[in-house]
């Protein structure tokens, strides 16, 4: 699903985010890529979204080339084959739960009603088909993560990528999102979830430590593609 090839991330001043990082992600894996602040795991998730091209090295996703794709392929594979969950949640205020999820099919190639069907039946698989008219204030952190989620998933694409997503939430609500994630796994969507929390990193079947833009070490604790 991800290969990553000496691939580096070099900002303006000479900013060095990622050293070279080679990295394979099988499809169906479970994975946490784990660090503290400044370690380069923020980067490594916008090189892994196509969010940013890196200075040099190559990045396949999917089977796809990276390097090889236009701006506009880049954003149609985005749209098709990755979905993104974030600590922050981004919910437009004002907006149902149902119109945020089917919001985030717009550029999908979908017609309306089978984007409102695709996000009803996501708000239903991540347990909110009961609050599918509430808007973001009248739901609580957890459940508007699990918007979140549902809007990343409706596309069923088979690539997921957490950003820190229990940051936000007290450890009810994060061990409920957590949950959810595992069971999308388990359905066959491989999830790549980014935290700078070990205990988390360490209830997931693999875990990739970077540190000063390096992998620095890389454990599985359970076989590819096994469920939890």
């Amino acid at each position: 699903m991800i290969s990553l090839t000496e691939v580096t991330k070099v900002y303006a001043g000479e900013v060095t985010a990622l050293g070279g990082v080679s990295l394979r992600i099988a499809r169906g894996e479970l994975v946490g890529i784990v660090g503290p602040s400044g370690s380069g795991k923020s980067t490594m998730l916008h090189v892994l979204g196509t969010l940013d091209r890196p200075t040099s090295g190559r990045v396949h996703i999917d089977g796809y080339d990276v390097g090889a794709l236009s701006d506009g392929k880049l954003s149609a594979l985005r749209a098709s084959r990755i979905g993104f969950v974030f600590q922050q949640f981004h919910l437009a205020s004002g907006t149902p739960a149902l119109d945020n999820v089917a919001d985030g099919l717009l550029y999908s190639g979908f017609r309306s009603a089978e984007r409102r069907r695709r996000a009803a039946a996501a708000l239903e698989r991540v347990g909110l088909g009961h609050r599918m008219d509430h808007e973001p204030h009248e739901l609580s952190g957890g459940e508007r993560q699990r918007v979140a989620i549902a809007r990343a998933v409706a596309g069923d694409p088979p690539l997921l990528l957490a950003d820190e997503p229990t940051g936000a939430l007290d450890s009810v609500s994060g061990e409920g999102v957590m949950t959810l994630l595992r069971e999308l796994h388990a359905a066959g969507t491989t999830v790549v979830v980014i935290t700078h929390d070990r205990e988390i990193a360490g209830s997931l079947p693999r875990q990739v430590r970077m540190r000063d833009g390096l992998v620095v070490e890389d454990v599985v604790t359970a076989p590819v593609g096994v469920g939890p």
